[in-house]
Formats: structure tokens, sequence, C-alpha cells
């Protein structure tokens, strides 16, 4: 996910334009007192003029980390074959709509239109995504399409919209809120200024008022559990979005119970250029900062699986043989045809690992039906 960048901004370049954000940050929490700790990821992860997505964070092989859709067209096509099962499921409506959220420059837009699904000949692909710059970079025509947030989605004609919206590692890097369990209650970290830096403010992480937590978990003394609220909204609105369809979402996941039995240094996650970085309440605007998705915080109902489940059940395997046979046919002539073919096997490899990518967890949730 990204954050907005103004119209013709080198979204791989760091911004020099206005006041650092750390001051921004140490001035806000002078005036008016520590900051909640999902404010701080917002402002860390999303300011326009500072913001880690602002700066030139961002996915890819040359970006900070990789997602699935970055690591070549395997996946989008493995989703294309999805996203037909679904559309016959639901009787193969005309108008079928499908919606990625936080879609970014188009990577997987790109795959799943260039595997050609049934669904989307009389169907829309609508990419979702904050940032003007990245959307502007978006393919567009034959049934692409692209807007800036879920709520715009009611210009595609409001009620009776049957489709699919898509998220792949988007939970995790919305804004979220941490408690901190202080002598048997819960209690809410906020961000505060420790101190002046040589070359910009310190901030440190403080606990405040008691509140109740956002599931029932025991509050051992000094552990930690996530407050998913903006997930939770966004689900929310995914939900609402289709009278008919399903919401798919790819994360890696725990539970509230699990996180809080954990150290918080496990599953508060910062990372800059492919590598793991500092304390989320250090270097703000500088690092991405992510957390494990605690399932129990979302909506009951979905269906789970693991990665590497959900792409087998869909065919990957067979476009891997199929890659084979195709590399097999054309290897002598070293064509991008036959290094096409022969990239799904290390493709897959990536995608499968029980490791890595293949581990992360896939839930659907169904609506109206």
């Amino acid at each position: 996910m990204s954050a907005c960048l103004p119209s013709g901004a080198d979204i791989t370049a760091g911004r020099t334009v206005g006041r650092p954000l750390a001051d921004r940050l140490a001035e806000r929490i002078r005036a008016t007192g520590p900051m909640a700790f999902e404010a701080w990821v917002e402002a860390c992860l999303y300011d326009p003029d500072g913001g880690f997505y602002a700066a030139g964070g961002a996915a890819g092989r040359r970006g900070d980390f990789l997602t699935s859709p970055e690591v070549g067209p395997l996946f989008g096509a493995v989703v294309a074959r999805w996203l037909d099962d679904r559309w016959e499921a639901l009787g193969r409506p005309s108008g079928f709509t499908v919606v990625e959220a936080a879609a970014g420059v188009g990577t997987l837009a790109r795959s799943i239109h260039a595997a050609r699904p049934a669904c989307l000949e009389a169907g829309r692909y609508v990419m979702v995504e904050r940032c003007s710059v990245l959307r502007d970079a978006q393919p567009t025509g034959d049934g692409l399409s692209s807007l800036a947030g879920l709520e715009d989605l009611s210009a595609l004609g409001g009620h009776g919209l049957v489709g699919v919206v898509m998220a792949n590692e988007l939970l995790d890097n919305l804004a979220f809120g941490l408690l901190e369990a202080v002598d048997g209650d819960w209690c809410e970290v906020l961000v505060d200024v420790a101190a002046e830096g040589v070359d910009q403010p310190m901030f440190r992480e403080v606990t405040g008022m008691t509140v109740h937590p956002p599931v029932d978990v025991a509050p051992l003394q000094g552990s930690r559990i996530p407050v998913l609220a903006g997930a939770g909204r966004w689900m929310d609105r995914a939900l609402d979005v289709f009278s008919a369809g399903s919401v798919l979402v790819i994360d890696y996941v725990s539970t509230t119970a699990a996180l809080a039995a954990r150290s918080p240094g496990e599953w508060v996650r910062t990372y800059r250029d492919h590598q793991r970085a500092g304390p989320a309440a250090s270097a703000p605007g500088a690092q991405d900062v992510t957390v494990e998705v605690a399932v129990d915080q979302l909506p009951p109902g979905a269906d789970t699986t693991t990665q590497a489940a959900f792409l087998r059940d869909n065919g990957i395997d067979d476009l891997v043989a199929e890659g084979r046979r195709h590399w097999a046919e054309r290897a002598g002539f070293g064509d991008l045809e036959a290094l096409r073919a022969r990239s799904r096997i290390t493709e897959a490899e990536a995608l499968l690992d029980p490791d890595g990518l293949g581990g992360f967890t896939v839930l659907e949730w169904r609506v109206g039906s």
C-alpha cells in the first residue's frame, strides 16, 4: 500500500519539500501530548510530505520488500484461474467486477490481464490505489480502470454489483494500535519525544490510559497485543462492496493470544531495502512498519488456507508443467518465450515456499451465498 504523492513526483527518490516529518511529529507531541501508536504509524507510513511511501518506499526487487506479484507473472496467472472459478460459481454474470485494493503500479493487474481470464471478457478490473502518482503508472483501457478508494466504487453502478475484492499484503500495512499489560490491565501504547537528537528528535514508546482490549486476552505483565481497528474498518467496507461475490485477503496472520505470548519485536516489523530496520518508534518516514494480522480481530466466517495450498488448488502445478514443456521445446532457441517458460519453475519455488510466501494465509469471505 502506498501514500499519496504530488503529481509528477519521482516515486523512487526521497522528497525534501517542507519540514522533516520528525520535526513536525515532535512539535505535535509537545503541543498535544504523546501520540496514539496508530496515529504514529499512519503518519510514518502515509504522511503525504514525508511518510515512508512519499519518500519512495515501495514493493519490488528495486524497492524495500518483495510480495508475490513482484516475483513474476505466475502468481497473477493462478489468481486469474481462481477468478474464473468464482465467476462460474456465481453464474457467469456479465459485468463481473474485480477490485484490487492497494494495487500500486498495477503489477498484479498486468499479470492477471495477460492471462486473459474469461470473467473479464465482459467484465472489468478496478485498481484501487490512494497514490495519484502510482495510479498514473497503472495500465488502463481494455476493461482496466483505477480509483483512489473503495468508497469511490459507488460510481461503478451502486448496489447490485457482483465480483471480488482482493487485497494482497494490505492489512498488515494499515495503521494499528498497541496495548501493553501493566499491573493486570491493558494500557494504550503511545509515542512521546525522548530527546533532541543531533540531526532530528528522538522518540520513545510510553504507556497511557487503561483501555479495553479488542478481544479477551489475559494481561500478563509486560505482554503486548495489536489493535487492528484500521483493518477492521477496511474489512467492513470491503464486505459491503458487492451484493454477491468474495473478499480475498492474503497476508501473514496469527491470533491476538498467540501474539501476546511472543515478543512484540517478532510481530511488529520494520523494513528498508529488503532488510529489517529499527524500532517502530524511530526514524519516522524512513522505514516500512508492519504487523502480523490478528485474524480473530477480523470478521468471522472466512475460509482459510495457506498460499501454497491456494495456488495448488488453482492450478499452479499445471502451469509449471506447461512451462517445463515449453522450455524443453524451445531451450535451443533461447528466445523470450523460452525464458518466460523456464522462469515459471523458479517463480513457483518462491511462491510455494512454506517458510516464505507459501506460508502466508489466504482468507476468503463469501458474500451473498
